[in-house]
């Protein structure tokens, strides 16, 4: 009878950890989306690359760029050289450029 109670506490921490992982993994087309806009929307971007951390974007207009909110997304800094943008996103940024591929 204890290893019926032992078996039902373990299916329900596993149970509990599952749902904590699932909870825990980013929504990257929902990132990608807000990171868009954040850039000035798709029509503003001439070209995009990922290189390790960093994901650098070229753009028509830098001005039209919200700055603060793609730092408050989790980007680690912002670099702005004329029309280019290097984002240090860290490991995501090239998961994000496969999604802004299927974006455009």
């Amino acid at each position: 009878m204890q290893y019926i109670q032992y078996l039902i506490i373990i299916v329900v921490l596993v149970i509990i950890a599952l749902s904590i992982t699932r909870t825990k993994k980013k929504d990257y087309k929902i990132e990608v989306n807000k990171l868009v806009d954040y850039l000035g929307g798709k029509n503003n971007i001439i070209d995009y690359e990922a290189n390790k951390s960093r994901f650098i974007v070229t753009l028509k207009n830098v001005d039209l760029v919200n700055k603060d909110a793609i730092q408050k997304m989790g980007a680690q800094g912002i670099v702005e050289i004329d029309n280019q943008l290097k984002i240090i996103l860290g490991p995501d940024a090239k998961q994000i450029k496969k999604y802004i591929n299927d974006l455009k």
